[in-house]
């Protein structure tokens, strides 16, 4: 039980010598972080022995209570007495609100989660959803939202963190097609292999991105994500025993390298040789941004074995143990904890048993899992403009200009409107294109959906940009200093780009959406 200190008994804790401050009705002792305030020891002292809770709050992040508040934490308010009526209040916090037909999930910030969390009807959830959602929050919240920042300014994540998410079964959630016999740990909240569908990846991708960081994310789960597919659905059973299970228990790494130095999004003309010496390959050329790279052990890599074009293409699973491979770290303007890398390959051996699949059908396998990885930047783009409507909107009840709260402004209350009003429309098509990749043949899909999930894609980073500026622009200068109340809105605003132009730049996805949707349609006997 927590100790127990009245008003009076904190008032006397006033100096610099012994200084206590109340906050959201905890007693805080900080005497021994005067020295370190960012603020200036004064305006600590000023505070001391006060209820400080409307000075933090206007001034600082929730989070620095999470990361820092227990260190210093010595009570709350009270006399002891309120035990005797806690189970009367308790009763009371459980009446609902009249306006309630189910559950809730979350804090209930207007347009903070999507519409179901809130109480609204949606045929795609049931229960096991709603387990994986409880599962994967808590792990959020505890494991990765108080250590984003520093993770973020370090530009690495620790490596028991991918112990803790395989073993919450997130790892595996994240590997598409991830082979049953080769999962550790099993899915998050005990779902069964045969019950899990795209509907828990959406929610799992979701949840993680609250974090408000694509580094975090795309460290924690990027290179995953992308790069064991192509080996889960396409490699021998000598590859998927090699490399499925380490990675799945958080132990190995791996990385999807295709773009080069001389292209991105043109992958029919990527350079990197792959020559056939009899019972090997021999590699050289280079790879360029690749998520994870820094720390991969395994590289699924594209490499030219043929002619040019299309289909002289194929994929080899490269190890950072054969000599000739070498990474270095790139310094991007965002996502810095991904470990994004420069890569080269000299005359690197690599045996003909890693060769994944068919031997110039590499083509082939980089369009399929083109879908998965595009829709993973769709949910976590979109949870991102979400964390910009979430935040501008609990600023905006807090900050005060010309005598009144910020929401109380008209103009700020237009730029709300105009974001959620895209972020609930991009989350809408997400999910009818999810409800398609749970009943449309697998091997339908890269062609029946391709065009609209490259258009989705460029729906979210649009969005999403939209949103970090008009956040920007709510914040004021809060967004432009790194750490504090703007934190999220600083870092998510360099981070657009890193969602906008990898996967297929927006030019090309709004391209690629218009033809494959209208070739598709002529198939299907459109009248055009």
């Amino acid at each position: 039980m927590s100790k127990k200190f009245t008003i009076e008994e904190v008032a006397k804790h006033r100096s610099d010598n012994d200084c206590w401050i109340i906050v959201n009705n905890k007693v805080y002792d900080v005497t021994n972080f005067l020295n370190d305030h960012p603020g200036g020891k004064k305006v600590l002292v000023k505070a001391s022995g006060t209820d400080a809770t409307k000075q933090f709050n206007a001034f600082h992040s929730p989070a620095v209570l999470d990361k820092y508040g227990p260190k210093f934490l010595i009570g709350e308010i009270g006399t002891g007495a309120e035990e005797d009526t806690k189970a009367e209040n308790e009763e009371e916090e459980e009446e609902r609100s009249p306006l309630q037909i189910g559950e809730t999930f979350g804090d209930m910030v207007p347009f903070g989660d999507p519409m179901w969390y809130q109480d609204w009807y949606s045929p795609f959830y049931n229960d096991s959803h709603r387990a994986v959602r409880k599962v994967v929050r808590e792990f959020v919240e505890k494991e990765i939202m108080p250590y984003t920042y520093e993770w973020d300014e370090n530009k690495k994540l620790p490596k028991e963190l991918f112990e803790k998410a395989a073993k919450a079964g997130i790892l595996t959630a994240c590997c598409h097609h991830a082979p049953a016999e080769y999962i550790p740990y099993g899915y998050p909240a005990g779902v069964k292999p045969e019950d899990w569908d795209a509907f828990h990846n959406v929610v799992v991708a979701d949840e993680l991105s609250r974090c408000g960081s694509g580094g975090v994310t795309w460290g924690l789960i990027g290179g995953l994500g992308i790069g064991l597919p192509p080996i889960a659905l396409f490699g021998s059973d000598y590859l998927k025993k090699k490399v499925v299970p380490g990675v799945l228990r958080g132990e190995e790494f791996i990385c999807l390298a295709i773009t080069e130095p001389s292209g991105g999004s043109d992958v029919a003309n990527l350079v990197t040789e792959a020559k056939d010496m009899g019972d090997h390959y021999l590699v050289n050329g280079e790879k360029k941004w690749i998520t994870n790279g820094v720390f991969a052990d395994y590289f699924t890599t594209a490499v030219r074995t043929g002619g040019p074009g299309f289909e002289g293409v194929s994929f080899l699973l490269i190890e950072r143990n054969m000599p000739g491979v070498s990474t270095r770290q790139m310094n991007c303007s965002g996502v810095w904890s991904s470990g994004t890398a420069y890569v080269t390959f000299e005359d690197v051996k690599v045996p003909k048993v890693n060769l994944i699949g068919e031997e110039n059908q590499g083509f082939r396998y980089i369009v399929a899992n083109f879908n998965a990885e595009r829709m993973g930047i769709v949910i976590q783009a979109n949870r991102f403009a979400r964390i910009c409507i979430e935040e501008s909107l609990k600023y905006a009840h807090k900050r005060k200009t010309f005598g009144k709260r910020l929401i109380d402004h008209p103009v700020i209350r237009n730029k709300l409107a105009h974001m959620i009003r895209q972020v609930e429309a991009t989350h809408a098509w997400l999910e009818i294109l999810a409800y398609q990749t749970v009943h449309m043949p697998l091997d339908l899909q890269p062609l029946r959906l391709g065009g609209n999930i490259a258009l989705c894609k460029a729906q979210s980073t649009q969005t999403f940009e939209y949103c970090a500026r008009e956040a920007a622009q709510i914040f004021g200068g809060l967004s432009y200093t790194r750490g504090g109340q703007g934190e999220k809105i600083e870092r998510l605003y360099r981070e657009v780009r890193a969602y906008a132009i990898p996967g297929g730049s927006e030019e090309i996805m709004l391209e690629l959406g218009i033809k494959q949707s209208t070739k598709i349609g002529q198939f299907m006997g459109s009248k055009l």
